[in-house]
């Protein structure tokens, strides 16, 4: 396939404010790579679209009536676990950032950033990182510094090889699979495939929830 193909980022909006739905609807037209398929007001029928239509990504709300922005990413990890989910709120709440990412979300925005910036963390997200707000990141970061003080001694237990550990270490300073492809001399589809093994051997869906175990187990620092 041509490098020059532009291939269209195919995105689902769950928002249940309907003036913000119909901004976020124009701010995404703005851009042409990127393509709405679908929208909802609230999650029990944004999932049922969301597993038919199978989005790059979602661009989802954390406050919804009925199940919240969590459940809802619960629910389709569970369902249809390639769809990426990026999340939109109004919450600088880290606890609710730490329960939405370990639900399986690659990333998290504050509804008041910019055309810009989402167009940034949608490309971030499908390029395989994690958009965290500057500021959410630091206490997100923090508090998984206190859950990793708790530990005694480090444990690998999971078998992973040297290689995968690195890949591993790397992510979890925040680097993105292109990131790490290039720090390691790596091609980026050979960082998906490590991380697509250490999930396997850790038992987990997301590198969030990698690198929470490894934080906790003490192998890795941030």
């Amino acid at each position: 396939m041509s490098t020059h193909t532009l291939e269209k980022t195919r995105i689902f909006v769950v928002e249940d404010q309907p003036q913000l739905l119909k901004n976020l609807l124009k701010v995404l037209a703005l851009f042409p790579e990127l393509e709405v398929v679908g929208t909802a007001q609230e999650g029990e029928d944004g999932v049922e679209q969301m597993v038919k239509l199978v989005p790059d990504l979602v661009l989802l709300d954390l406050e919804l009536p009925g199940i919240d922005g969590i459940e809802v990413t619960k629910r389709l990890k569970r369902r249809a676990p390639s769809i990426e989910v990026l999340i939109l709120t109004s919450f600088d709440d880290e606890q609710k950032v730490y329960e939405a990412m370990q639900a399986g979300a690659s990333g998290y925005l504050v509804k008041r950033v910019g055309p810009d910036k989402i167009r940034s963390g949608i490309h971030d997200v499908m390029a395989g990182g994690t958009v965290l707000e500057a500021i959410i990141a630091k206490r997100f970061w923090n508090y998984f510094q206190s859950v990793q003080a708790k530990q005694a001694q480090p444990q690998n237990t999971w078998g992973l090889t040297p290689l995968e550990f690195d890949v591993l270490k790397f992510v979890a300073k925040g680097l993105s699979n292109a990131e790490v492809g290039r720090v390691m001399e790596l091609e980026r589809r050979t960082v998906r495939t490590h991380l697509s093994h250490i999930y396997r051997k850790m038992g987990v869906n997301s590198h969030v929830d990698a690198v929470v175990m490894a934080l906790k187990a003490g192998i890795v620092e941030l």
